[in-house]
C-alpha cells in the first residue's frame, strides 16, 4: 500500500509504528480501550499510552490511566495541537514534549545498495537479533553512529537514529538510513515509517520523508523531562 494510501488511516500507522518501536527495543505492548500501550522498561519502567486523535471521553480515559503514576506517559498524534494543548491543559497534564513528528516514505525512492564509508577510521557493523536489523559505525572502539529498524506488515519502523556530536556533520545520519535500509528492504516492505525530532525531522525530510501528523508527550510530572529521546 502507497504512503498516500496509509496516510488516511493515522490509527493504523500508529499501531504498526508501536509494534515496531516496541519490536526495536524488546518492549511489553498492551492495549487500554482501542489504543495501544507500551511499558518503557529500560527508560520510565511505567507505561506509555498511545492515541491519533481521542475524543474527549477517551482522552479523559487515558488522562486517569496515565495520572495513576507520574512516570506514566500520554502520547497523541494529531494535526489539531491546539485542541490537545487545550484539554492536556485542562486536565492538569504538562506537556514534555511537541517537536516530534511522524514520518513516512516509500522505500522504492530510497538508496538500498550496501553503503560504502569514504573515511577509513570508520568501519561498519551490521547484525540481526530477535528481527531488529542494527547498524553501527566505529571510529576504533568508539561508536560513532547507529541505528535500527524493524518490519511490521511491510512497513520498516526505524528507531534511535543517533550520531554522537563529535562526528555530526560528516553525513552519517544519512549513512546509517541507507545501510539499515539495505537490511531491512524486501520484496515486502513497501515503506519507512518513524518519530523525529526537530533536527530528525531536516535529515529525513533531505531523504524525501514526508510529515504525517505532529506528537504531543504529556504526563502529570512537574519535572518537564523530555522524553522523546528516550
Amino acid at each position: 500500500m502507497s504512503p498516500d494510501a496509509l496516510v488516511e488511516d493515522i490509527t493504523n500507522l500508529l499501531e504498526v509504528w508501536v509494534t515496531g518501536w516496541a519490536g526495536c527495543r524488546g518492549y511489553q505492548t498492551s492495549t487500554e480501550g482501542r489504543f495501544p500501550a507500551v511499558l518503557r522498561a529500560d527508560t520510565t519502567g511505567d507505561w506509555e499510552y498511545f492515541a491519533h486523535d481521542p475524543s474527549d471521553d477517551e482522552f479523559a480515559a487515558l488522562v486517569a490511566k496515565t495520572a495513576e503514576a507520574p512516570a506514566r506517559i500520554l502520547t497523541i498524534l494529531t494535526n489539531d495541537v491546539l485542541r490537545y494543548n487545550q484539554l492536556a491543559g485542562k486536565h492538569g497534564l504538562n506537556i514534555t514534549s511537541a517537536s516530534q513528528a511522524m514520518m513516512i516514505v516509500d522505500m522504492e525512492t530510497q538508496d538500498t545498495e550496501d553503503p560504502w564509508l569514504s573515511d577509513d577510521d570508520l568501519n561498519l557493523v551490521t547484525s540481526q537479533v530477535d528481527g531488529v536489523h542494527h547498524a553501527v559505525v566505529r571510529s576504533g572502539e568508539e561508536i560513532a553512529a547507529s541505528g535500527r529498524v524493524f518490519v511490521v506488515d511491510g512497513t520498516a519502523v526505524f528507531d534511535k537514529i543517533v550520531v554522537q556530536p563529535a562526528f555530526q556533520r560528516r553525513g552519517l545520519g544519512s549513512f546509517i538510513m541507507k545501510a539499515l535500509a539495505a537490511q531491512a528492504i524486501g520484496p515486502d516492505v513497501e515503506n519507512g515509517l518513524l518519530l523525529a525530532s526537530l533536527d530528525g525531522q531536516k535529515l529525513y525530510s533531505h531523504l524525501g520523508w514526508s510529515v504525517v501528523c505532529r506528537v504531543l508527550m504529556l504526563s502529570t510530572s512537574q519535572e518537564g523531562a523530555d522524553l522523546s529521546v528516550g
